[in-house]
């Protein structure tokens, strides 16, 4: 049999390794558009800051057993009917044959249709020839100043990034906070650390245009807001989010579903016979909603692509949903989430109760203790834990501590049951009571009255 993969990144590749995996003697070919096999994108800002000097460390791995990794070969049109899918490589098109098709497209970034988007010096940042611009233009250029037009994930922690190469940040949120993805009360906590290390933090205001101005040592860009301010800057980065490239897959006749994604099965299949499709590229199965929706996340894009590359050899594997769980580092802070936040629950037509607290990362008489702040949502009529999103000290473990949160609702756990749960304990890393039991507490007392 002949498994074709199209996309060479964690989806894509995943699928590719567990095909082998289970079945060595498969014949596997993987397109790869470009030729970076496997990079990972979410380590760009720290390319970028020089925490990770060398771009080729960015790489998951660079061995790919069995499988034959076909660089900057373009997917042009799938034909499901004749099973075929036009490829091109070196200005020439030719056709690839297969039994089995895995679609692992991935996203795009959104590029806003901003008067002067396409300026030299306003730059995406997505892929790693996206990197490279940016890096030679800071290079050559040496930029003093720089707008981030986008204050989600990628453009809070290119400010971060950014500031620590010696350049100005001001970041632009169209929200009244940054980092809407979380409640309102935590964008605040982020945006003071933001302007602890000097960025300049504009909210509640979008971008109307950007244009070239003349003179300056580098090339001096200007960009007037939805308020009619004006803001200068020598580069300008577009971070407003991404879509899902799915339309090779549309083109050949598959379904989409939720924001145009491809819609699947939770065996990663499509409409198309013998045609999978994983990572952010599909639509994605939430473990708390009735319908699908759509999460741009490496984490789920790996375990999509397992699925994906076990069934197309004929297996039947189920990819059991996602909770949405994801981190950030913001110069000290460190902030995560898993679940449903309180308006999202409210949407799903849940009955939300969420309490704050603040509890420390360990014991106070060992030094460094540090505070957490908690916010934890569960449903108030039933008790079952919703969700949680926890800020501290980067130091303070809240990426583990959530994955405590994700493990509990994975197996639909209610917010008592984690005062149950067996955690570890000694005074320089926790408490007896966890800060996450000790919220589940706070939330018990609170559905109490």
């Amino acid at each position: 049999m002949h498994l074709l993969v199209i996309g060479g990144s964690d989806a894509g590749i995943s699928a590719a390794l567990r095909a082998h995996e289970l079945a060595p003697d498969t014949e596997i070919t993987l397109l790869l558009a470009d030729d970076y096999p496997n990079f990972s994108i979410c380590g760009l800002p720290y390319f970028l800051s020089g925490e990770t000097p060398d771009w080729r460390d960015l790489a998951h791995r660079s061995e790919f057993p069995g499988i034959d990794v076909r660089r900057r070969h373009v997917a042009r049109s799938i034909d499901p009917g004749a099973r075929r899918v036009r490829v091109e490589h070196d200005g020439r098109e030719r056709d690839i044959d297969y039994d089995r098709l895995v679609i692992a497209t991935g996203a795009r970034p959104i590029r806003p249709s901003l008067p002067g988007s396409d300026l030299d010096g306003v730059f995406l940042l997505h892929t790693m020839d996206d990197s490279f611009a940016v890096k030679n233009h800071i290079a050559h250029r040496h930029p003093r100043t720089a707008a981030i037009v986008g204050a989600g994930y990628i453009g809070i922690e290119m400010a971060d990034a950014l500031t620590q190469t010696g350049i100005a940040v001001t970041l632009f949120s169209r929200s009244e906070t940054v980092l809407p993805t979380v409640d309102p009360s935590l964008g605040r906590l982020i945006q003071t650390e933001l302007e602890r290390h000097d960025v300049r933090v504009e909210t509640g205001v979008g971008v109307e245009r950007i244009e070239q101005v003349a003179g300056g040592e580098s090339a001096s860009l200007s960009l007037t807001d939805s308020s009619g301010r004006l803001h200068q800057a020598d580069l300008i980065l577009l971070a407003v989010g991404v879509r899902p490239d799915s339309d090779l897959a549309r083109a050949a006749g598959a379904n989409l579903g939720a924001r145009d994604a491809i819609a699947i099965s939770r065996a990663m299949e499509t409409s198309l016979p013998d045609v999978f499709a994983a990572g952010d590229c599909v639509e994605t199965h939430h473990r708390q909603l009735a319908d699908p929706t759509y999460i741009s996340l490496g984490t789920i894009a790996h375990k999509q692509g397992r699925v994906a590359g076990e069934n197309a050899l004929g297996g039947d594997r189920r990819f059991p949903g996602t909770l949405g769980t994801q981190a950030i580092k913001i110069f000290d802070l460190a902030v995560a989430r898993s679940g449903l936040s309180d308006s999202e629950a409210v949407a799903a037509g849940l009955a939300p109760l969420t309490v704050e607290v603040t509890a420390n990362d360990h014991k106070g008489y060992y030094p460094g203790a540090t505070p957490l702040t908690i916010r934890m949502t569960g449903d108030r009529h039933t008790g079952r834990l919703i969700g949680a999103q926890i800020l501290g000290h980067r130091g303070a473990e809240i990426s583990k501590r959530i994955d405590i949160v994700a493990a509990a609702l994975h197996h639909y756990a209610g917010v008592d049951d984690l005062n149950d749960l067996d955690l570890s304990y000694t005074p320089p890393f926790s408490s007896p009571w966890d800060p996450v039991q000790i919220a589940a507490q706070a939330w018990l007392a609170a559905a109490r009255d």
